[in-house]
């Protein structure tokens, strides 16, 4: 069971200056551990007036805030539809996990479609994707030995074996450890972890190195193995889309 934050957010959406097609919540409340202080990380999709793509000025693509609401730390970043689209043309693992999150803050119409075409965009080379991510992740944990970055690491190794074996984006790291044969040790991170946002991982090191390793190796042959595409398969249906929803509005 994916836990929600105990806020409500819809008017964050109504704030926005342009048309938002869906905000999700991201971050570690999607993966499945939160902690007490954790900050919400709502992620989304605004729509700019087609004016602002065709004029001179550089388009307002990319927007993040981060503030303090009712107490809570929000970190809000919305890309446009079109630079959010070629993110997910772009072996983007972490947008679909946006799109796909089933915390939903709001929804429409295109943000329903657009779910439906994301299987289009799934390739084996998203395995690169969260290879890269853990890579990264298990730097950062060898730099300041905290737990967050741990279990980003085996979160994102987690989900990269997932969807080459199945196809299926899951980033809801205690839904993981039942089926790819994750640590027996992690349940007792992801319970620490809700105790506190920040602080050291109480593990052996050498252990936890050696299974990192493995599931690198369980991520290569699951590549090598997938029935995955070498090539997305829905770039004109997408091209489509962002072309019919931009001059819809």
């Amino acid at each position: 069971m994916i836990d929600a934050p105990d806020i409500d957010l819809t008017p964050v959406v109504a704030e926005q200056p342009d048309p938002v097609l869906f905000a999700t919540v991201s971050g570690a409340h999607l993966y499945g551990f939160p902690s007490r202080d954790s900050d919400v990380d709502l992620r989304g999709v605004h729509l700019l007036p087609t004016a602002d793509l065709v004029g001179l000025r550089e388009p307002d693509e990319t927007r993040s805030r981060m503030w303090v609401r009712d107490g809570v730390e929000m970190d809000l970043v919305t890309h446009d539809l079109r630079k959010f689209v070629r993110l997910m043309l772009r072996r983007n693992g972490y947008v679909l996990e946006q799109l796909l999150s089933p915390l939903v803050v709001h929804t429409t119409d295109a943000h329903r479609e657009l779910a439906e075409l994301a299987p289009g965009v799934l390739t084996s080379h998203h395995a690169h994707h969260y290879r890269g991510f853990a890579t990264t992740q298990w730097r950062l944990f060898e730099k300041t030995g905290e737990l967050k970055p741990l279990l980003y690491t085996f979160r994102v190794l987690l989900t990269g074996i997932h969807l080459m074996r199945s196809g299926e984006v899951q980033p809801h790291l205690p839904t993981l450890i039942a089926g790819v044969g994750a640590p027996t040790y992690l349940p007792e991170l992801i319970a620490a972890k809700a105790e506190r946002e920040h602080g050291g991982a109480d593990v052996d090191h050498a252990r936890v190195a050696a299974d990192i390793e493995r599931l690198h190796g369980v991520l290569d042959e699951a590549q090598t193995a997938s029935a995955l595409p070498d090539a997305p398969s829905a770039y004109d249906a997408l091209h489509a889309f962002v072309v019919r929803t931009r001059l819809e509005s």
